[in-house]
């Protein structure tokens, strides 16, 4: 009897080992397939590792998957088990808010967004429906927007930008391409008209991913300035793939490109001035770019 619980609890573990090991080389395909920086010595190296090695748990497999993932992605690429994806899915966020300052500048404090599709039209409405028709400035405040959904919160800002190409996603594929109607179709919200105004940005050391491309969208154009500290580093494009267990690895696939061409993922973005009084050096900028505007 004693032999045959042995065989059994032999079998049982053999068959966990085998889960846990197809789980690693599931996603390590996933990897190798979309991950940015899943090619050359260093990720032939973690692959091996990773494949190689003999997970007794799920939670083994998972630390392994988590190392690997930072070789094939970097550090914007992470694992969520299913518990914490779930979490994610209702984590805090809060709806942007405008206020109209004098001289008719509007300040406009875009918050990280990662609600579902219909709070993410009332994100966006928020912003275009408290906006005069003329203004003399905006100030477009995303310092401590984390990132989150990018949609929305371009498409509150859309009268400022114009209907090209706002920004690009490299990948191993091809470059994504996005410009205003993708953004305004994606969220179900209509085109409004533009604002034609001096547009300053603020940033700090919290404004990151999808706070780093609203930035981005904006990086090039003629009469706009950003303002603040550098950004946290990552502006880059993450794709989630759903494994086995429900977990999820949020694997970076590209690049952010501004339309000069500049290509930004793992580094801090630097704001045209370095200031530590943003909004009152932005005031200044405004004004100054409306009395040269009018001469």
């Amino acid at each position: 009897m004693k032999k045959i619980l042995y065989l059994l609890l032999a079998c049982l573990m053999a068959s966990c080992g085998d889960t846990n090991t197809k789980y690693v080389k599931n996603a390590i395909r996933i990897m190798d397939k979309n991950g940015i920086y899943a090619q050359g010595p260093e990720w032939d190296k973690a692959r091996s590792e990773a494949l190689s090695a003999k997970p007794a748990t799920l939670e083994e497999a998972q630390e392994i998957v988590s190392k690997a993932c930072k070789v094939a992605g970097g550090k914007h690429s992470f694992l969520m088990t299913a518990e914490e994806a779930i979490k994610n899915d209702t984590m805090a966020w809060g709806m942007p808010t405008v206020k109209l300052l004098e001289d008719g500048v509007a300040l406009i404090k875009l918050e990280p967004f990662s609600g579902n599709a219909e709070e993410g039209v009332k994100y966006a409405k928020t912003i275009l429906d408290a906006l005069p028709q003329t203004l003399k400035g905006v100030i477009i405040d995303l310092r401590g927007n984390r990132g989150g959904n990018m949609n929305p919160m371009i498409a509150a800002v859309h009268r400022f930008l114009p209907d090209d190409i706002i920004l690009r996603f490299s990948s191993r594929k091809k470059p994504i391409d996005i410009n205003t109607y993708y953004v305004l179709r994606n969220v179900g919200i209509e085109k409004h008209e533009p604002i034609q105004c001096p547009v300053a940005l603020l940033t700090d050391e919290w404004t990151g991913s999808s706070g780093e491309a609203v930035l981005l969208c904006f990086r090039g154009m003629e009469n706009t300035r950003s303002f603040g500290a550098p950004t946290a580093g990552y502006a880059s494009c993450n794709q989630p793939f759903t494994l086995s267990d429900g977990s999820s690895l949020v694997l970076t696939i590209g690049e952010d490109i501004a339309r000069t061409g500049e290509r930004f993922c793992d580094d801090p973005i630097p704001p045209d001035i370095t200031t530590e009084t943003p909004v009152e050096t932005a005031l200044e900028w405004i004004s100054d770019a409306n009395r040269t505007a009018s001469r």
